[in-house]
């Protein structure tokens, strides 16, 4: 049986606002107040504060252009929502507001049928300014290949190296694209942000996101790194939440596509979905994309995408699949989702609720959520102290609820 984790003493969100605090203000800052790549400030709270709002600052990026239309108006039907109250998952009664910040949330735009009923901002957040989204960005590079296999362009029962021969070697050698893009791979990779040994890091370090220490000697791209991972346990029975699987996908797609990713994301979603600005994709060091969580965007521009989502932006047998979700045992076998994801499944890098609805997630708070059934989307762009939603999911999801129970009344 897996219990909810404490709800530890976090830093105060609104002490700790960046501006405020007063990093990167002045010209230059003052050194106390630098936030930089090389020595890893970035990522550290609170400086991460005010980097998530920034990520182009720090890293190589592609552009996902938005194309030359002028974006579609969204209607705007305020609703006086402040009310709203939700229960977190440790019994504590919160308002919206407070659970906002609570969330360390930088941004949130909320959509019933349509119409922005609520958008608000607090730190670096701005209706204009990228944010950092993370692994949100799996959810697009999942999609991505739902689509291409509904064409016939890319065949889910096909073993990776029949579209990328480079990783016939490694643990993907006898996976098929099916098994990445549901994350049942069984694969010698670990994700435990608070172990500074985990292999993310050393794979983060390779794609050029977080900088190489004296004397590095290891790989110096996301493929370099990637054909030299080896296979642990068996592909399919249980999902395994792990990063590297999605970088695998972005080269499978790209492959199955021949374009490059941020080209494909432009004409495939940005372009359609009517985005309001451009948004991004880090890149390393040999141009590749970092499909596994280097996309940022405006959370305006993400809530527009939930939208064109929920309406059909894609063909109806996409989206029926994607809500059908994935496999519910083999999803529960990750321990450390059952606490706060019970009976969810996870399907084409999409996180699928018993009841359909639909989320991307990413690290720190970042969030796209899309009830069908209420008509509701909501997108928040966050900078919580911790990496992993475990914590920050007993607050966000009864939130999300309790707002789409609202609207829908």
């Amino acid at each position: 049986m897996s219990h909810l984790p404490p709800s530890p003493a976090w830093p105060d969100p609104v002490a700790t606002d960046p501006r405020l605090m007063g990093w990167m203000q002045g010209s230059p800052p003052p050194p106390d107040k630098l936030v930089r790549f090389a020595d890893g400030s970035r990522m550290r709270f609170p400086m991460s504060r005010w980097a998530f709002s920034h990520m182009r600052e720090f890293l190589p990026t592609a552009a996902i252009a938005r194309g030359e239309e002028p974006p579609p108006a969204l209607p705007r039907r305020p609703q006086p929502l402040d009310k709203v109250e939700s229960t977190t998952m440790h019994g504590e009664r919160l308002t919206w507001p407070q659970a906002l910040l609570r969330t360390y949330f930088d941004g949130v735009v909320v959509l019933h049928r349509g119409a922005v009923v609520h958008e608000d901002y607090f730190g670096e957040g701005a209706p204009r300014r990228e944010h950092a989204l993370f692994s949100v960005t799996k959810s697009f590079v999942g999609l991505l290949a739902a689509m291409l296999v509904h064409e016939g362009a890319l065949d889910e029962t096909a073993p990776v190296p029949a579209l990328v021969p480079e990783l016939a070697g490694s643990a993907y050698g006898d996976a098929t694209v099916r098994e990445v893009m549901d994350m049942r791979i069984g694969v010698d990779y670990t994700e435990d942000y608070t172990d500074p040994a985990a292999s993310i890091w050393a794979f983060s370090r390779a794609g050029g996101m977080l900088p190489e220490p004296p004397g590095y000697t290891g790989p110096h791209s996301l493929a370099e790194y990637m054909v030299t991972v080896r296979k642990q346990g068996e592909h399919g029975p249980a999902f395994a939440y792990k990063t590297i699987n999605t970088q695998v996908l972005s080269w499978v797609v790209e492959r199955a596509a021949g374009r490059r990713l941020a080209d494909l994301l432009s004409a495939r979603i940005w372009v359609p979905m009517g985005a309001e600005c451009d948004a991004s994709m880090s890149i390393d060091s040999h141009g590749a994309a970092f499909g596994g969580g280097g996309m940022s965007a405006t959370v305006r521009d993400l809530a527009r995408f939930g939208e064109w989502l929920r309406t059909g932006g894609v063909p109806a047998p996409v989206l029926a699949d994607l809500r059908r979700g994935g496999d519910r045992a083999a999803f529960a076998r990750a321990e450390m989702f059952r606490a706060t994801l019970p009976g969810w499944s996870y399907r084409s890098m999409w996180w699928v609720s018993p009841e359909g609805v639909l989320m991307a997630r990413g690290i720190h708070g970042q969030s796209l959520y899309i009830d069908f059934d209420a008509e509701v989307v909501i997108a928040r762009t966050a900078s919580h102290p911790a990496a992993s939603n475990v914590f920050n999911d007993p607050v966000t999801l009864p939130a999300f609820g309790a707002m789409a129970r609202a609207l829908c009344a």
